[in-house]
């Protein structure tokens, strides 16, 4: 594909664009459900045509293969476009509440409604599904959206402005390509609503700036998502979940496996494991992992220089290569690299990997896993892999998380009745299906009351001693 060099629009272009889309917002509020779908149905008719231009902006971004493409960007896309079609209807409807004794006359339910203009901002590892799902969710629920996409994947970005203008009013869905000034300018205009996935140190600036309008926030963020294998774990299968969780997209994930918590008596055992899976994955043919075309590479240089230099401090500090170790800058590769005695206060401990490092530490009993995981900011994901059922539920219920897999890695994520988002450090909010749809949406709470006479009105002012002993009652029994 051409290279592709996106031109920031200047503060007056994204104003004229938010101004465009507070004067739509009205008109979708109103729309119906069919109206709605159609949006929908649309926008998956255009994902399944587009299919291999989706597959080739991915990997002139960074030579992501086209089978993870599909399973990762186009499937995961469609899942949640299909999934929302099926039930929009239903979340559309008002939610009836029971009506309390103490209200009794009265009727009250839950409806929904749009918040109005939403922003969307995109990061570079799954840059075309994490524009397209929270974008679901704000059609769903009847908003109009920016989308700015990640200026390090301009294949994507260029591809998700064609997808835009060929699919919708600039009224309602409009990408704004550019860089970090253009997000800043984005940021300073009142959204009723943002959409952001990427780092929680870029979450925090995106939060203070919501801050400034009292704007609501998504917050998908990260961290340091730990894999538990206890004693009784199946190694085998274990090892083939971890590896495939943790080097799909080159680890540029934020739900991988970010480092292995090893009951000490299968340590070994399971480094063989993975070795072997490893080769078995990305080195049939004993050519190198460097070789394979099931290997993505990471996205640019800035970011193999950041995980290169993990992979140094770690070693200096005396952490131990296992397996992999070779990196290549001139194609911005890295190896899949597992180590072990990696020192706890190492930066490969103590920031977010994002890419295909994965350090190994041991534990002798559940408690000391727990302390481990809980004396760290809270993960986005847990991945327990035991077959105890005691070991999962004391793991699963003392170990907080945004997330968690019992023997799988990642699958969560990809599940639409589950909400997906983090806490603290890793997110704010949630994602996917009915819980994404909420998210863009406002919970109108309706009460219905009678015209005339209404237990209330006896208990209006003046306060006679009769309405006194009334309000006595009132708080004794209800």
């Amino acid at each position: 594909m051409a290279s592709v060099t996106p031109v920031a629009p200047a503060a007056t272009n994204v104003h004229h664009v938010f101004d465009r889309q507070r004067g739509r917002s009205e008109a979708l509020r109103q729309e119906t459900f069919e109206q709605r779908a159609t949006r929908l149905r649309k926008l998956g008719t255009w994902i399944a045509q587009n299919r291999e231009a989706i597959q080739q902006a991915l990997f002139a971004d960074f030579r992501k293969p086209a089978e993870e493409t599909d399973v990762t960007e186009i499937w995961a896309s469609q899942t949640e476009i299909r999934h929302t079609l099926k039930h929009l209807k239903q979340w559309l409807r008002p939610r009836r509440v029971s009506t309390p004794l103490s209200l009794v006359g009265t009727r009250s339910w839950v409806q929904v409604e749009p918040k109005g203009v939403c922003l969307i901002i995109a990061p570079w590892n799954y840059p075309f599904y994490l524009a397209i799902d929270p974008l679901v969710s704000a059609l769903a629920a009847g908003n109009c959206c920016v989308i700015k996409p990640s200026e390090m994947t301009p294949h994507v970005a260029a591809l998700l402005t064609r997808m835009a203008r060929e699919l919708f009013d600039p009224a309602e869905v409009t990408v704004v390509e550019g860089d970090k000034d253009v997000a800043t300018a984005l940021l300073s205009l009142p959204f009723d609503h943002i959409f952001f996935t990427g780092s929680p140190q870029v979450g925090k600036v995106v939060m203070r700036a919501a801050a400034e309008h009292l704007t609501s926030v998504t917050l998908e963020l990260g961290g340091k998502s730990p894999a538990v294998i206890d004693e009784t774990a199946d190694l085998r299968d274990a090892a083939e979940k971890i590896v495939w969780g943790k080097c799909i997209n080159a680890g540029q994930t934020c739900v991988a496996p970010d480092y292995l918590l090893v009951h000490e008596s299968v340590k070994a055992p399971l480094v063989e494991e993975i070795r072997a899976v490893i080769e078995r994955f990305y080195n049939p043919d004993n050519r190198g992992v460097a070789a394979s075309e099931s290997y993505a590479r990471i996205v640019n240089g800035h970011h193999f220089q950041r995980i290169a230099s993990l992979l140094e401090d770690a070693q200096r500090q005396g952490a131990r290569v296992e397996i992999g170790g070779i990196v290549d800058q001139s194609q911005c590769f890295i190896e899949p690299t597992v180590l072990s005695q990696v020192p706890p206060d190492s930066r490969l401990m103590q920031e977010e990997i994002f890419g295909p490092l994965l350090p190994v530490h041991t534990f002798r009993t559940l408690m000391e896993a727990t302390d481990f995981v809980n004396s760290r900011p809270r993960p986005l994901a847990l991945y327990v892999f035991s077959q105890s059922s005691q070991n999962q539920q004391y793991l699963l219920g003392h170990m907080p998380a945004g997330g968690a897999c019992v023997n799988e890695t990642i699958l969560h994520l990809a599940h639409p009745d589950l909400p997906f988002g983090g806490f603290g450090n890793s997110g704010l909010g949630r994602a996917h299906g009915y819980a994404g749809f909420l998210q863009f949406s406002n919970e109108k709470s309706v009460l219905k009351q009678r015209v005339g006479r209404t237990a209330l009105k006896a208990m209006y002012p003046p306060y006679t001693p009769q309405v006194k002993k009334l309000i006595g009652w009132l708080l004794k029994f209800f």
